[in-house]
């Protein structure tokens, strides 16, 4: 008895140890917990496409939708995705994008729940071409480990912006 006492401790004392190494960084929980299904928040498990959206006075837009297939757990996100970057076949476009909008709302991402959130780009008449977006989602109380990228062609400047997070398709 005593021994698988000392074996528990262990076990429960390496799980706690586990729990503060990634201090800092959302663990991707699932939005109704108690399933063993794996989080649609990690990118493996969704998808995410650019298309052209409707533009405004002074900017071009994209719409960057992502979704999630059946056998994935909803999870829940919150602002605009961090440490986006945009490409071209593979090469680095070398334009950053800030945020604007809500970064507090949070949204409910899973199977038969899309999400999508914006691109907006500075009208100026110019653009570096690109095919593909990656970015870090954000969870209300940090930012899901990994990166996730969509595909669709866009044009991207300097001072693009990219909006929070928004329920539906």
């Amino acid at each position: 008895m005593m021994r698988t006492n000392r074996k528990m401790a262990a076990v429960l004392a390496a799980a706690l140890l586990a729990g503060t190494a990634s201090a800092g960084v959302a663990q991707a929980v699932p939005a109704a917990g108690g399933s063993a299904a794996p989080s649609a928040c990690r990118p493996a498990n969704h998808t995410a496409k650019i298309s052209a959206a409707d533009n405004t006075a002074g900017h071009r837009h994209y719409r960057v939708t992502l979704t999630a297939p059946r056998g994935y757990e909803p999870c829940r996100l919150a602002g605009s995705p961090t440490g986006v970057r945009f490409s071209e076949h593979g090469t680095d476009s070398g334009i950053t994008a800030g945020s604007y909008g809500d970064q507090d709302t949070a949204v409910t991402f899973g199977p038969g729940r899309p999400v999508h959130f914006d691109i907006q780009v500075p009208n100026n008449g110019g653009g570096v071409p690109a095919d593909e977006a990656s970015f870090t989602l954000r969870a209300p109380d940090g930012e899901n480990p990994g990166t996730s990228s969509a595909e669709g062609g866009l044009a991207v400047t300097a001072g693009t912006l990219i909006g929070p997070v928004q329920r539906g398709a």
